[in-house]
Formats: C-alpha cells, sequence, structure tokens
C-alpha cells in the first residue's frame, strides 16, 4: 500500500470561498488515487439552528468549486449522539484521507470532542499518513491553548485561554493558533488577532507558558505544513506570522522555508505597534483592508460606474455578468455576512440603470439632434435675410418648446438643450 503524505493544512479564513479552492484541491490531489474519502466534521457549528444548511453548502462547494465530493461525519452534540451515530461518525473519520473542519465555535467544538476518540483520530492522521484541514474556528483548537473567541468578543468575558488539542506538537512546535490575524472588520476599532485586538492579545501571551509562541494566519491564507518533508508553504491573499512576546516575523504568501525556520523570531523582529486607528484605515486604497469579496466587487462596480459614464453598454453587461458570477461563485461561503446582500443590491441597482440607458440611449442626444436643429436654424437666417421675421420667431419658439435654447448672438445663432431635455 502506498504511503500517504502527512500534511497540517491551518486556513486563516474563506475555507468554502474560491480564495482557498485551489488548496483544497491540491492537498486531495496529493493524497494517493481516486477516490481519496474526504469528510466534514460538523462538530464546530454543531449548535447552530441552521448547521443542515452549513453542512449543505460546504458539500456543494466541495463538489462544485474543488471537484471532489466530501461525506458529512456528523459529531453535533456528544449528550445527544446515539451510540449508532457516534460510531457512524468514528467510521467515517477513520477511513477518511481528508478531514475539513470550519467554521463555529472553538469552545464548543473541544467541549464535544474532550473525551472523545476524534484528537486521536486526528493526530493518527498526522503520524500515519493523511491530511487534516482545520479552518477559522477549528483551527483555533489545534494549539496547544486555544481562545475563548466567542466569550471574549462577544459576551465579554475576561480574556483567557483554554486547553487545546495541541496537535501542533506533532510537528513539533508549541504555539496558540491565531486564525483571522489580519481582521478589520472592526473599523475604527481593532478586530485584528481573531477579534481580540493588540491590547487583548498582549494580555492573553503574558497568560501563555514561556515555550508557547502565537501562531497567526491571515484572512483567506493557508499555513500548509508538510510533516514529512518538514516545511511550511504560505498560499493565499495574506500571511502567516510568527509571535513571540509582542515581536512577530511573518511570511508572505508564496514563502516556503523549514518548518523550524517559523520559529526563527530573533533574526528578523518586528515589534507591533499600537491598536490600530480610525486614521489606519484612512487611505487612498479604501479596500485594502477589505474582504477578498468586498475587494472583487469594489474592481467591478467601479469598472461598471465607468463604463455607464462612457455610455459603453457592453463593458456594462460584463460587468453585471461578472457580478452575478461573483455570487455564485460565492455561494458555498460559510462566512456569516451581509456581502453577498450588498452584491445584489449594487446588481439590481445597475439592471435598474441599463433600463434607463435602454430608454434615452448611451449617445449625446446633442449629436442626434444636431443635424436637424442646425438646418432649422440656417432656414431660421434666411428667412430673417427675407424679411419674414413672424414666421422666423414662430420657427424659434416651436424649438424652444421642444426643449432646445437659441441664443442670438451678434455672429449668429447658438443653441443647446435645456436642462430638463438633456436626458430626453
Amino acid at each position: 500500500m502506498t504511503t500517504l503524505p502527512r500534511i497540517l493544512c491551518i486556513m486563516g479564513s474563506g475555507e468554502t470561498a474560491p480564495t482557498m479552492s485551489s488548496v483544497h484541491a491540491d492537498l486531495l490531489s496529493r493524497l494517493g488515487p481516486p477516490p481519496v474519502p474526504a469528510v466534514l466534521l460538523d462538530t464546530p457549528f454543531g449548535f447552530q439552528e441552521n448547521a443542515d444548511d452549513i453542512s449543505e453548502r460546504a458539500v456543494e462547494y466541495f463538489r462544485r468549486s474543488v471537484g471532489h465530493p466530501i461525506q458529512v461525519a456528523s459529531f453535533r452534540n456528544r449528550e445527544s449522539a446515539t451510540p449508532r451515530e457516534y460510531e457512524a461518525m468514528i467510521a467515517r473519520v477513520r477511513d477518511a484521507r481528508y478531514v475539513f473542519a470550519g467554521p463555529g465555535s472553538p469552545t464548543y467544538a473541544l467541549r464535544q470532542w474532550r473525551d472523545s476518540m476524534v484528537p486521536a483520530l486526528l493526530e493518527d492522521k498526522l503520524r500515519e499518513g493523511g491530511c487534516v484541514t482545520f479552518a477559522s474556528a477549528a483551527a483555533v483548537s489545534l494549539g496547544a491553548f486555544s481562545l475563548r473567541v466567542y466569550e471574549v468578543y462577544k459576551v465579554g468575558e475576561p480574556p483567557g485561554w483554554l486547553e487545546g488539542l495541541d496537535l501542533l506538537r506533532v510537528a513539533g512546535l508549541r504555539a496558540a493558533v491565531v486564525p483571522h490575524y489580519n481582521n478589520a472588520e472592526g473599523g475604527t476599532h481593532d478586530t485584528r488577532f481573531c477579534y481580540m485586538g493588540e491590547r487583548r492579545l498582549r494580555a492573553l501571551e503574558d497568560m501563555l507558558p514561556d515555550d508557547v509562541d502565537i501562531l497567526g494566519v491571515d484572512e483567506h491564507t493557508a499555513c500548509i505544513l508538510d510533516l514529512d518533508e518538514r516545511t511550511v508553504t504560505v498560499r493565499g491573499r495574506g500571511a502567516v506570522t510568527w509571535r513571540r512576546r509582542g515581536h512577530s516575523r511573518r511570511f508572505e504568501s508564496g514563502t516556503s522555508l523549514p518548518v523550524a525556520g517559523l520559529k526563527d523570531v530573533e533574526s528578523e523582529t518586528e515589534l507591533l505597534g499600537a491598536p490600530c486607528s480610525a486614521s489606519d484605515h484612512d487611505h487612498d486604497d479604501a479596500t485594502a483592508a477589505a474582504t477578498p469579496f468586498a475587494q472583487d466587487l469594489h474592481t467591478v462596480t467601479l469598472a461598471v460606474d465607468n463604463a455607464l459614464a462612457a455610455g459603453d453598454v457592453d463593458a456594462v453587461v460584463e460587468g453585471l455578468l461578472a457580478i452575478d458570477t461573483q455570487l455564485h461563485d460565492w455561494e458555498g461561503d460559510t462566512l456569516d455576512s451581509d456581502e453577498r446582500d450588498v452584491a445584489r443590491a449594487s446588481l439590481r441597482q445597475y439592471v435598474v440603470r441599463l433600463g434607463e440607458v435602454s430608454r434615452t440611449g448611451t449617445a449625446d442626444p446633442r449629436e442626434r439632434l444636431a443635424p436637424i436643429v442646425d438646418r432649422m436654424l440656417e432656414l431660421r437666417r434666411e428667412l430673417r435675410l427675407d424679411g419674414e421675421y413672424g414666421i422666423a420667431d414662430r420657427l424659434r419658439t416651436l424649438l424652444v418648446d421642444a426643449g432646445v435654447e437659441v441664443r442670438d448672438t451678434p455672429s449668429g445663432s447658438t443653441w443647446d438643450l435645456a436642462a430638463d431635455a438633456s436626458g430626453a
């Protein structure tokens, strides 16, 4: 039997977004001949009322965007799971070559997995062969200690740690995993470091044992640990950061290095600054801190606005189709956000504006009317030269009634459209 590679992939976010589909696909392609058994472990979001919907969207995402089927290994609640359901989940995880988990609550997931076979099965994948891909909330559980994200950020409990799965020790690392490392949803307040912000993260660091550092993974970014080659590779839109007591080293996307090199903070350190403020976001590129979805939408809407201003109907239609495609591509994303609602609202707005263009046309109405109005003014000039002032004045009145402003000057007559007729 072919020995499977041993891989631990940590995603900061975007685990079911187009940004991470190629990462999933590449990892699956390394796990032996198809079909590669893959499972979604639904525990982190098992408490949510829309858990079925999240599972369905993730399964569809893997089918459509990754090009690979995935089954749900369901273990939502240890109290209500029957022995048959529990054993079915264990069998699916044990047989899988690819185990994936993502959004939800790390605290809830750890509470359900504690004293179950799940941690041992995951460790077995990393020691014997297979790939464990944990993202967002699930990623938090991988470290020696885990953030209590909801409890601190949403409920207001004091910062503190939970005991994590400590699966990073298989890679020889002692760290707490912090996904959403570069989060900027707060705008005027600091939501970096998985919504903790700099102030709370410094307090949390002081609570860690001296031999435990922090591994930060930016949003829509993957930190891929190849446990056979002892290497780490960074892919996606952001970076991976190793942080030790306020000092950090950042590894940009495309970087590949030995796992031991992650911890070499001393050779290139950066003392982290104060929490970000409103001024930190006040720069020329308003989308620098936006999500990939928002960045792509901004790019398209800017192009559509320019196309409308230029009267380029073909470019407008291409932009509307691009927004529709973006909505379709991101359907599987499990992130709870209003971004898709914003995109739909933009699409509807542009459809209305395109309807207005269809009535009025894109050409300047002055260009369409010029051949007629110029000839009428020439006829009026001839009538005046022949002394037919009454007919000439009547002709001028008809033009004014039609929305054409006529101005008589010593050098001749000029015209323009009245303000209320320029869009007619």
